[in-house]
């Protein structure tokens, strides 16, 4: 086949269209392709339209490229996940927290059922369901968030909320937040006005005092007020690069209507607030009340107007409405974090020192001695993580230099490396 015939060529004289029968009187212009075939600009223009609507490419009078490139498409009906198939998933990658994945996956289903009706019904405007998850260190808060939007496939970021303040001050503008999630989608606008944004330590913009103060309070309150409109849905002039914004900067406009907001932290002290309102403390005194309420896990009784008292404001709780808790991590889940999920912690070494041809393996009693370590340290599932580096390091230091095929773990050499990093 010749380039020209590749191409096609224009033609302006007498043939029918071999897609929709057209004549050439009855179209302005004929292309000419390969073996005779004919195609009307007619067919052309709805040709270029499917392209547009299955979202393959972006109208370039929009400022638009190829709008799959980070690899985002639109979500369809056909790509809905049911709650159940969402929790399915998370269960292969995180560990218990039954409650807090039923809410997530209910949560994130309706979100995107209604990015998917465009946010209405008939007569009825869907809201957004906006998450925060409160619990301790090392639960998995922010495990559960990168492991929906790996489900979903969309754009994901993690945003640390202590870098914020209130607009001029030092520190990152609430916008930078935005900047994040396109570097995120590639630029791809679209992707990211569907994505998902995780606003880590939450709970370190608390108001810091019940009282009104005299001076400005620009990391607690100021930026839990310049956090309302985005929450809810509006359109942010971004900094493509971050940072602040200045006049002469050119922008990016991002509608956050459809952002999935998941806000997560610790509450470090909310036990005594929700203590309080039930009228008892965290530790009791085997009143009738008391007998009632699971002490150990005094976080499931958790409501919006404990985190009013502990400096959340009302506006902000408010577009905040799935409120969940994470659970303290017993023994046995830490036990399970080890060895069960996808990438647990062990697979992870293993596959490391696979891709140096060498089989690792470690003793049942070396990763109940690491769970010990890690509730005596009170560093949750991260602690995991570090207690085993501790023990793996001179084995990954040594190893690939050595002609050794074999690496057995045992609880001697667990407690040696340990120790050995405790007297420092």
């Amino acid at each position: 086949m010749s380039q020209k015939s590749r191409k096609g060529s224009e033609h302006k004289g007498g043939g029918v269209c071999s897609f929709c029968g057209a004549s050439a009187e009855e179209s302005p212009l004929m292309f000419n392709g390969a073996d005779g075939a004919m195609i009307c600009s007619s067919c052309i223009e709805h040709g270029y339209n499917l392209l547009l609507e299955h979202n393959i490419i972006t109208n370039p009078a929009k400022g638009g490229a190829k709008a799959n490139k980070g690899g985002f498409k639109p979500l369809s009906r056909e790509d809905l996940i049911s709650p159940a198939t969402i929790k399915s998933f998370l269960d292969s990658y995180v560990i218990g927290q039954d409650a807090a994945k039923r809410y997530m996956s209910v949560a994130v289903y309706n979100h995107y059922k209604r990015l998917i009706s465009k946010g209405k019904t008939e007569d009825v405007e869907l809201d957004k369901s906006n998450i925060v998850l409160v619990g301790p260190t090392g639960t998995g808060k922010t495990l559960m968030a990168r492991t929906i939007a790996k489900l979903l496939h969309v754009p994901f970021t993690i945003v640390d909320a202590t870098a914020l303040t209130e607009a001029g001050y030092v520190g990152e503008d609430v916008e930078s937040i935005l900047s994040r999630l396109l570097q995120a989608a590639d630029y791809d606008v679209e992707a990211a006005e569907r994505g998902i944004i995780f606003i880590d330590e939450i709970d370190k913009i608390a108001r810091k005092g019940d009282n009104p103060s005299i001076t400005r309070d620009v990391s607690g309150e100021g930026v839990q007020q310049a956090l309302l409109k985005i929450l809810e849905g509006t359109v942010v002039n971004v900094p493509p690069q971050g940072g602040r914004k200045h006049p002469d900067q050119k922008y990016i406009q991002v509608n956050t209507s459809n952002i999935l907001f998941i806000c997560g932290g610790a509450f470090d002290g909310i036990e005594k607030k929700i203590a309080k309102r039930l009228n008892t403390n965290a530790i009791g005194y085997g009143t009738s009340l008391t007998q009632r309420i699971d002490e150990k896990n005094i976080m499931q009784y958790i409501l919006p107007q404990d985190l009013r008292a502990f400096g959340l404001i009302p506006e902000l709780i408010g577009r905040l409405p799935v409120l969940t808790y994470m659970e303290p991590l017993t023994r046995e889940a830490l036990r399970s974090i080890l060895t069960e999920p996808k990438n647990s912690i062990i697979r992870q070494y293993e596959c490391l020192m696979g891709l140096d041809d060498v089989k690792l393996t470690f003793d049942d009693d070396v990763l109940d001695y690491v769970v010990d370590k890690a509730i005596e340290y009170k560093l949750g599932a991260r602690g995991l993580r570090s207690i085993c580096e501790a023990i793996m390091m001179d084995v990954m230091f040594d190893m690939p230099s050595s002609e050794e095929k074999e690496c057995r773990i045992t609880m001697d050499y667990a407690k040696q490396r340990i120790d050995r990093v405790a007297v420092g």
